[in-house]
């Protein structure tokens, strides 16, 4: 795998910008023309027709895309609008909800703390919070009548009905770090202890993490932890989030500011909405009777005390992708190491075998799930696009990254409307654009 440095000019530019006592930020990643990194120009028009197709039959508003190859951009275009009702033409720096695309960031802040020996896969999470030592899990009463079924998906306290009717039986072992980044913990995950969460699962307005996650370890879990693959879209991932709080001695939003936002100069990304990106925050829509109606936002944004690093993150295709290309550099990117080779093998191996497959939109066959991220293992069983070992997530508002070892390539598509049926045109477009 190739490693890109800066060269020494550079290294004393930043050296005398430090003397001064600037703040610093990375350079952002630099551009080529498609055909300098084995991509044909002609081919990846094909990208705006195929984004076209979907804003002139009403499915989006508009989408920002991006391809790095070899370190660099190949391409990175707007299309369409950002607001309807305005007319606002979408610009190409956009801010986007990333929603579950803000999942791999979580995942790469925890792998940074197990490297330094703060935090180890196995350990049980009552090591960091206490509240989750003395677990149950939910199971169905014999002979008992179910309830209300969670109505707002995987992560979302029960609605819709009474609770069923359960019995709490103790976990036969601890969840664990690995658990919750597998979606193997069983929590808030859309079963029998999810419905009959109740008050505990609530987040008030006030909330932080420190504050809400503890009251977590009162849920019942749906499941034996390891036992089965279920997404938990909030809760999981979100506890993820004070682990990584406990275990740095830092709130998550200013660890992430300082370990990975500022070095990569995503100066875009975070957790609430600043001046400089409000205006520029794509609008979010939703496919109505009448076509596309704007629905309310329910990211979290609002919130200037709690940090979900299962979802809360907003960003920009260009920010996302220094995040990206420093992955598919093996973890370092202008002379800064985040992260290990080996950790992001590690992370980027399937840890369920096929227990994933079949879910939450994945391939039944030739999928696997690593620590945060869905791997391709098998592109033709799986039907996508993609090299063997591409691996990457997708957001609910329609955000969607691919990462590709194989050919160091990153893929983004970014939009507010979940479309999945763009994000495979997409991958189909970028695939045969492919020179070499």
């Amino acid at each position: 795998m190739k490693r890109r440095a800066i060269g020494p000019s550079s290294l004393t530019c930043l050296a005398c910008l430090a003397v001064a006592g600037l703040s610093l930020h990375a350079a952002s990643v630099t551009t080529a023309k498609p055909e300098e990194v084995g991509l044909s120009s002609e081919r990846l028009g094909r990208i705006r027709e195929a984004v076209q197709r979907h804003i002139d039959a009403g499915a989006i508003s508009g989408a920002v895309t991006l391809v790095a190859r070899n370190g660099k951009i190949a391409h990175h275009e707007a299309h369409g609008l950002m607001d309807i009702e305005s007319k606002r033409p979408m610009p190409k720096d956009g801010v986007f909800r990333l929603a579950s695309m803000s999942k791999p960031v979580t995942a790469v802040a925890v792998m940074m703390m197990v490297e330094e020996g703060k935090v180890r896969l196995n350990d049980p999470v009552s090591r960091f919070i206490p509240e989750f030592r003395s677990m149950k899990v939910a199971v169905a009463r014999p002979g008992a009548r179910g309830g209300g079924a969670p109505a707002a998906g995987p992560g979302a306290p029960g609605r819709g009905g009474p609770p069923p009717e359960v019995d709490l039986v103790s976990a036969a072992r601890e969840i664990t770090v690995r658990d919750l980044l597998t979606h193997g913990s069983g929590l808030m995950s859309g079963g029998l202890g999810n419905a009959t969460a109740g008050e505990a699962a609530t987040r008030k307005p006030d909330d932080t993490l420190a504050t809400y996650i503890p009251r977590l370890g009162a849920v019942a879990l749906d499941f034996q932890p390891g036992t089965l693959w279920r997404y938990s879209g909030l809760a999981g991932f979100d506890v993820l989030s004070r682990i990584v709080e406990v275990a740095s001695g830092q709130t998550f939003d200013r660890y992430l500011r300082e370990r990975l936002f500022d070095p990569l100069g995503m100066k875009d990304t975070g957790f609430t909405l600043t001046p400089a990106i409000q205006p520029r925050l794509v609008t979010l829509y939703r496919r109505g009777q009448n076509g596309l109606e704007r629905t309310p936002d329910q990211s979290g944004l609002s919130s200037a005390t709690y940090f979900s690093g299962a979802g809360g993150l907003v960003s920009t295709a260009e920010d996302y992708a220094q995040f990206g290309i420093m992955l598919a550099n093996g973890g370092e990117l202008n002379g800064r190491r985040y992260l290990g080779a080996r950790t992001i093998e590690l992370m980027t191996a399937n840890h369920t075998g096929d227990m994933a497959g079949g879910q939450m939109g994945m391939s039944p066959r030739g999928i696997g799930f690593g620590l945060g991220v869905q791997v391709v293992e098998d592109p033709v069983a799986a039907d996508r696009r993609v090299s063997k070992g591409a691996w990457g997530w997708a957001g609910a508002y329609g955000t969607n990254v691919h990462i590709e070892p194989a050919i160091d390539m990153v893929t983004i598509v970014l939009m507010q409307t979940s479309t999945p049926a763009l994000q495979r045109d997409f991958e189909n477009a970028v695939a045969q654009a492919i020179l070499k």
